[in-house]
C-alpha cells in the first residue's frame, strides 16, 4: 500500500449542471468531500482534496468521456446518453442510478405509421450515433437523419422531420406541443467511467470508490 505522499492524484471530470451536484452529494456520502467546490463565486476550474490526493474539474457533459479516454481524467461522470453518443474506448464500471430518463423517438400521432411499415422518414436528433444505430442496426430502418443542437421537439411541427430522437424526462414538453412518446430507444442515467490505463495501475483505489458508493447509492 502506497503511503499517502507517494500516491499520485486521481482526476474526476463531473459533468456539469445537475450531474455534478448529484455526483458530489454521493461522494460526500462516502467521505469524499471537496470544499473548494461548494464556492458559489470561484472562478476556479479545477478543485483539489489535497488529504485524499483527489482532483475535480467540471466539463460539458459531451466532453467528459473525452477527458476521459485521453487520460486527463481518471473518472467521469457522465449520462448514458453521452457515452453512447461519444462511443470512447472507456471503462463503464457503475450506474448511478440518478439522472434516470429514456431515449425516446417521438412524433406526432400520425407518424406511427411511418415507423411500423419501414418507410424513409427524416428523424432529427441531438443524437445522430445513437439514432443512426437505432433505425439501422435495430429496427432496420433506412431514415435520413438530421443533427440539430437546439430545441429538437421544434422539428416536426415546423415540418422539418417527421419523427425526433430526444431524451424525455417528464414528457410534459412533448405534450405541449402535441407529440407523443413512438418508441423508447433505451433507459438512460448517469455513469460512472473510468480511463483504461488508470484502471490497471490504480485498480485498488478505483475499486474501492466503486464499492462504497455502490454502498451508499
Amino acid at each position: 500500500m502506497d503511503t499517502i505522499e507517494e500516491q499520485r492524484y486521481l482526476t474526476f471530470a463531473l459533468g456539469k449542471g445537475r450531474l455534478a451536484k448529484q455526483a458530489l452529494a454521493a461522494f460526500e456520502k462516502t467521505g469524499i468531500t471537496c470544499q473548494e467546490m461548494k464556492d458559489k463565486d470561484t472562478r476556479k476550474l479545477i478543485f483539489v482534496n489535497e488529504e485524499l490526493k483527489l482532483k475535480f474539474f467540471l466539463a460539458k457533459g459531451p466532453d467528459v468521456p473525452t477527458y476521459v479516454e485521453y487520460g486527463a481524467a481518471d473518472i467521469g461522470i457522465v449520462g448514458k446518453d453521452t457515452i453512447l453518443e461519444e462511443a470512447r474506448n472507456i471503462y463503464e464500471v457503475l450506474d448511478l442510478g440518478f439522472g434516470k430518463c429514456r431515449m425516446c423517438v417521438c412524433g406526432p400521432k400520425e407518424a406511427e405509421e411511418l415507423l411500423k411499415h419501414h418507410e424513409l422518414i427524416r428523424v432529427a436528433t441531438k443524437y445522430p450515433r445513437i439514432a443512426k444505430n437505432y433505425f439501422y442496426n435495430r429496427k432496420h430502418q433506412t431514415v435520413e437523419i438530421i443533427k440539430l443542437n437546439g430545441s429538437i421537439e421544434l422539428a416536426p411541427i415546423v415540418g422539418l422531420s417527421e419523427v425526433i430522437v430526444d431524451i424525455v424526462e417528464t414528457g410534459s414538453t412533448l405534450r405541449e406541443n402535441g407529440l407523443h412518446v413512438l418508441e423508447e430507444v433505451c433507459p438512460l442515467s448517469a455513469r460512472m467511467v473510468v480511463n483504461q490505463v488508470s484502471m490497471k495501475m490504480e485498480h485498488e483505489r478505483i475499486t474501492r470508490l466503486i464499492q462504497d458508493l455502490k454502498e451508499v447509492l
